[in-house]
């Protein structure tokens, strides 16, 4: 069974972020899907020798040794190479990784950089040891964010990653695009100008620049927390202040439209 558990993570904004953690379930059936694909690799590889083999013996003795030590090399490649390539280019994800739905970060909630995708595969013939990864598993069932050693050694974590959301870049919505009860909020814009402090502005506003690269789930309640923090201290009903999203962006553009953003 997956684990149940979330990663929370208070990031400088004072947003909390909430991820889910992957368990032994999801992370087993992407170990699944990605050694199928290298075994496919090797097979093709494999037959291709078997196929050339003969032809290349007749013109060079010594092609067989080349044939095996690239072979080898392959086989190399692909066990040290494999996982640590595609979390480098693939935002933290392999191909079993993305069909089983899951994707590794920095424990700080950012995406891994080439650094940690190395630093977390160099350990992998450790947790694969004594067989069928069970010093990974053992790890994974004792530590309390699912981590194995290559983990806690690259400071990382495995994370259910929803697919995301079709999206348009951000833009401050004109009055036209805007929900007549957030359009000048029913606060007023001489409120905002006044219960607001310029932090909780850059809460709102690093929010909404941030909010693409959060995964679905965690976007939505993060703009909901700020959305009702901010809601009540303008004293905004909840059923007056519409889409959370569009209120905060409602907040920000009357924030600064008020006399201390103007220059």
């Amino acid at each position: 069974m997956d684990s149940l558990e979330k990663l929370t993570i208070e990031t400088p904004e004072q947003i909390a972020l909430e991820y889910p953690l992957a368990g032994i379930g999801s992370r087993f059936m992407a170990f699944f899907y990605d050694s199928l694909i290298q075994l496919v690799v090797y097979l093709i590889v494999l037959i291709v020798v078997l196929l050339i083999e003969p032809d290349l013996d007749r013109y060079w003795p010594s092609a067989m040794n080349w044939v095996a030590a690239i072979y080898i090399f392959i086989g190399f490649a692909m066990y040290w190479g494999y996982f640590a390539t595609f979390e480098a280019l693939w935002n933290g994800q392999t191909p079993g990784k993305r069909k089983a739905g899951i994707r590794v970060i920095k424990d700080t909630g950012r995406p891994i950089t080439v650094f940690e995708a190395i630093s977390r595969n160099f350990l992998r013939a450790v947790d694969g040891l004594p067989g069928l990864y069970g010093v990974a598993v053992v790890a994974i069932f004792i530590d309390k964010r699912s981590r194995r050693l290559g983990d806690m050694v690259a400071g990382t974590v495995v994370v259910h990653d929803k697919k995301e959301e079709s999206v348009e870049p951000f833009v401050m919505l004109s009055p036209e695009r805007t929900n007549p009860a957030t359009a000048a909020t029913p606060a007023g814009s001489a409120a905002i100008a006044t219960k607001l402090t310029v932090q909780e502005l850059d809460v709102i506003e690093t929010f909404l620049n941030r909010r693409y690269d959060l995964p679905p789930e965690v976007r939505e309640v993060s703009a909901k927390r700020i959305a009702d923090s901010i809601a009540a201290k303008l004293e905004v009903p909840a059923e007056e202040r519409g889409e959370n999203e569009r209120f905060l962006e409602a907040v920000a553009r009357e924030f600064r439209n008020t006399a201390r953003f103007r220059t």
